[in-house]
């Protein structure tokens, strides 16, 4: 990465600052426990959402194999290796369970065909045994030919309204050739979207009315988004229904695409126009700003990232509280492991984590939230939590001097921690290297030469002597003394208010709705990002003042 040349800047000024109070953020690392061994090419695994918590496992030559919680069944649930072609990225890719299964006993396919085209089917399990699918009453819903054999995609989920999902890849090769993925008359290359409750005429499915592009005569019916290339590993948050979507990249960036619950379809990941944040291929294309870009990429890399990414889930079991919240995913070349959780500002804040079990081709729920990574080496690891990781900042500050910016930071102990690796950023969303420090004491700075006269963002990588990364909060360093004032959460579930203010804050003074005072702290002239304890409140709607030297800000908040 390169460094930005050293000029002259403004004269000295504090920015920002953040400070801790001396508490301590807990960070989960990973573990992973072998649970089921034995199996042939491990592709996928679900639940059936009937009760039994039973974990069926898709292998990629075509068997469907039962864990029943004690063991791994010796007769396969179904095998459909005869209809399908196999080799490099084709086979069996996924399977979904009905929302009504335990009724219906229906469950539904994504394979490749003797053709290699991308094949949507539906099979039910026997009326007698529940260990046994009925391999003749399998229909195909929906085929897509594609020219090439990669790039097949190979999830599919039913989301929140009953309706199945499922993701394709852009056709394969290299680059999208065809330009697959940005037009709308074609369905490689997108999500799709499908009411698969219609069980006795062909072809068994209806497009939804509500689908986004059923009167736009440019887009196919069945579509709900564009712009993918291989999303390989998609899920929706069993929790809030948002929809997670890891996306292979090109030749540099792996992504993860995030829309919320609330959101809508028509939304266009921007695949070959852009690969992560980058510009790939934009002949034809709108400007960045008309796509929705991802909330986390990584780079081709073994050391930092990798070079396939495979999505999993946001963490939703009862064994680890720890993990509650975190979406989990993973790199099948490097053995990286990332932990993506929210930043309670609107961002997103991530954790690399090394040494992850080989050839990890998906992640996978049981019925009651437990967590498995499925390697297509013939394991399921059960995914654990081996200890916590205390991160203890005191403090984190930045000022802007002639030439460059000058970054300070106290940590509790350094006695776990090997390196501090400096990232800079314009936006707070792509980071870039400035340097890295070696954690010899507690107390820390770095000189950053930059040009920059407008905002900088700053946050530390903190890599701990067993490989494991966290990252601190982010700061602000900016070339004036004015700016924004921002009180986060908005929803205060822990009793802790975040502040932001490039000013200094005399007090922070809490009303409740009828104007009573039920909290003023004095802050002693503190600026950055700070946390403020709460007093008990109850629980309700309440008013929250900031107030600088120049200026004061009101904003709504509500303590649950």
């Amino acid at each position: 990465m390169k460094k930005l040349l050293p000029s002259l800047a403004l004269s000295v000024t504090l920015i920002a600052s953040f400070l801790f109070n001396n508490t301590a953020v807990a960070q989960p690392v990973l573990g992973f426990g072998t649970y089921i061994s034995g199996l042939s090419a491990p592709i996928d695994l679900t639940h059936a959402g009937d009760g039994t918590n039973r974990l069926f496992i898709a292998e990629q030559g075509g068997r469907i194999r039962i864990h029943d919680g004690t063991s791994l069944l010796v007769t396969p649930f179904l095998d459909i290796s005869t209809i399908i072609t196999t080799g490099g990225e084709r086979g069996l890719l996924s399977l979904a369970f009905h929302p009504d299964y335990e009724t219906n006993r229906y469950f539904f396919l994504y394979y490749t065909n003797l053709s290699g085209a991308i094949t949507i089917a539906r099979y039910q399990a026997d009326a007698g045994n529940p260990n046994i699918a009925d391999p003749l009453s399998g229909v195909v819903l929906l085929t897509i030919s594609k020219p090439f054999s990669n790039h097949n995609g190979g999830d599919l989920n039913f989301g929140p309204e009953g309706y199945l999902y499922f993701a394709t890849g852009d056709g394969g090769s290299g680059g999208d050739p065809n330009n697959f993925a940005q037009n709308g008359l074609s369905l490689l290359g997108k999500m799709i979207r499908i009411d698969v409750n219609n069980f006795l005429t062909p072809p068994y499915y209806i497009i939804p009315a509500d689908n986004p592009y059923t009167t736009d005569p440019n887009v196919d019916d069945h579509i709900w988004s564009l712009g993918l290339r291989n999303p390989w590993r998609w899920s929706f948050d069993r929790n809030t229904n948002d929809m997670w979507i890891a996306d292979v990249g090109q030749g540099n960036w792996e992504e993860v695409n995030f829309r919320p619950a609330a959101g809508t379809g028509a939304i266009n990941y921007g695949w070959r126009c852009y690969e992560g944040n980058a510009a790939y291929n934009t002949a034809g294309c709108q400007p960045q700003s008309s796509y929705t870009s991802p909330i986390f990429v990584y780079p081709h890399s073994f050391a930092t990232g990798g070079f396939s990414i495979t999505g999993g889930f946001v963490y939703r079991g009862a064994e680890f509280p720890v993990l509650q919240g975190h979406y989990i995913c993973a790199d099948y070349v490097s053995g990286n492991v990332w932990i993506v959780y929210p930043d309670g500002a609107g961002g997103w804040l991530n954790r690399r984590q090394s040494g992850l079990p080989g050839n990890i081709a998906a992640f996978g729920e049981a019925e009651n939230g437990t967590l498995y990574a499925v390697s297509l080496g013939g394991t399921v690891y059960k995914v654990n939590v081996n200890t916590v990781l205390p991160v203890s900042f005191l403090s984190f500050a930045g000022r802007k001097f002639n030439g460059y910016n000058e970054l300070k930071w106290q940590v509790a102990s350094a006695d776990d921690i090997r390196r501090f690796t400096i990232e800079y950023s314009t936006d707070a969303q792509s980071w870039q290297y400035a340097g890295e420090v070696t954690a010899a004491t507690t107390l820390n700075q770095f000189r950053h030469n930059t040009s920059e006269t407008g905002k900088l963002f700053y946050r530390l990588q903190i890599e701990t002597l067993d490989g494991a990364i966290t990252y601190s909060p982010v700061i602000t360093v900016n070339g004036n003394t004015t700016g924004d004032i921002k009180v986060f959460p908005t929803v205060i579930k822990d009793g802790m208010l975040q502040v932001s203010s490039s000013t200094e804050v005399r007090y922070v003074r809490i009303t409740d709705m009828s104007g009573r005072q039920v909290m003023h702290r004095e802050t002693g002239g503190q600026q950055g990002y700070f946390t403020i304890p709460l007093p008990p409140l109850q629980k309700g709607m309440y008013f929250v003042q900031v107030k600088t030297a120049e200026s004061e800000e009101t904003v709504k908040v509500v303590v649950q």
